[in-house]
């Protein structure tokens, strides 16, 4: 389920037209991966980019060569030894791999708070990328953000005051969202999120851990 609408289509937009920041880009192509939702609508947002390119006017390509390479190359802005092992196979989908890596095993995970732990893959195009395990049951601190994040359930499910999300699912915040996420009974939540912008812990426990979650 994609609360904000008019965000969710704005961002498959981008996607179609390859404009989003990598950690972005990457995480709608994970989206419609594990979820036909929204496939039909990117692929006639690409059928409609590809009719505007044949009516366009050619136009000279400078630095042919350099283009070129940085088209076909391999340059991935994330560098980590998990995200050498990446293939087509495993649980992870195949758009976060070249970021997570192919598994989600031997990860450095770090604990935020009792049933929270955070894997960070460091940032790339103004946007921080980490996964979040969440214990099953376990509620989030209640937190605001300054900037936007962009949240898909990889395992598990959660909810908030926006709705209940499952694998495959993307939810959107930024600053007019306050809220307390808190997984599913019966199975942990992990989540692959980028964020633009600062997180601010708004609750009473959520400011008193608030010096460990930094």
């Amino acid at each position: 389920m994609e609360k904000n609408v008019t965000g969710m289509d704005e961002l498959l937009a981008g996607y179609a037209a390859g404009t989003l920041s990598y950690p972005a880009q990457a995480l709608i192509g994970a989206h419609l991966e594990l979820s036909d939702l929204n496939r039909n609508y990117v692929s006639s947002l690409e059928s409609l980019g590809g009719v505007s390119l044949t009516d366009a006017e050619p136009v000279a390509l400078s630095n042919r060569d350099e283009n070129l390479s940085a088209i076909f190359g391999d340059n991935t802005p994330f560098a980590n030894d998990n995200a050498s092992a990446a293939s087509d196979e495993g649980p992870v989908p195949q758009s976060l791999q070249s970021i997570v890596g192919k598994s989600l095993d031997g990860l450095p995970w770090k604990t935020l708070l009792p049933g929270v732990k955070e894997c960070k893959f460091g940032e790339v195009d103004g946007c921080s990328t980490s996964l979040l395990w969440v214990r099953a049951g376990r509620a989030m601190p209640s937190h605001t953000h300054h900037g936007t994040e962009l949240t898909l359930a990889l395992q598990g499910g959660f909810k908030d005051d926006d709705g209940h999300y499952i694998a495959g699912d993307v939810a959107f915040a930024d600053g007019d969202v306050d809220h307390k996420p808190i997984a599913d009974d019966g199975e942990d939540c992990i989540c692959f999120a980028v964020t633009a912008g600062r997180l601010e812990l708004t609750g009473p426990v959520g400011r008193w851990f608030a010096p460990f979650m930094r």
